[in-house]
């Protein structure tokens, strides 16, 4: 490990020195990870992306890609577009990148099972913002907004997060 590894630890994720408390996945940690398990996969990953809502905030970093209207990441195990980003309309089951609530406004993509998918083995592990203090997510790792921001202009692309 490397002070730039954003490691998970009982006590939050520690960045270069200080922890930041986040809420993981309501099915745990899993070295198994499978599509709808609610599971944070245990591992090692990288920040391979990173979109934001540039109607809400300023870019947090020059590499950060803006959220488009249309914007959307396919998690049905049936399509040829699996855990990628893709644009409505989409005849597939997808989640919104553009939501009502703050959620992703701004959101990291890990490599967790992208860019080439296995079918079933889990999409959309994202790093972004709680809903409230350690409610479990679906299976990302989710902070307070004032940290994710702060995390996002010093995070690099290819930062480590280690899971587990």
């Amino acid at each position: 490990m490397t002070p730039q590894d954003l490691v998970l630890t009982p006590r939050g994720v520690r960045f270069q020195g200080r922890y930041y408390p986040c809420s993981i996945g309501k099915g745990g940690l899993r070295a198994d990870k499978r599509e709808g398990d609610g599971a944070t996969p245990v591992g090692a990953h990288r920040i391979v992306g990173m979109l934001y809502r540039a109607d809400r905030i300023a870019a947090p970093n020059g590499w950060a890609e803006p959220i488009g209207p249309n914007d959307l990441w396919s998690d049905d195990c049936g399509d040829e577009n699996y855990n990628l980003k893709v644009r409505a309309p989409y005849g597939f089951s997808h989640e919104r990148l553009r939501r009502a609530d703050p959620l992703y406004d701004v959101v990291w993509i890990t490599d967790w099972n992208y860019p080439y998918a296995t079918a079933g083995k889990g999409s959309a592990i994202f790093l972004h913002q709680w809903r409230r203090p350690h409610y479990p997510t679906e299976g990302c790792i989710a902070f307070r907004r004032d940290h994710l921001l702060a995390l996002s202009r010093r995070v690099v692309f290819g930062t480590r997060v280690i899971v587990g």
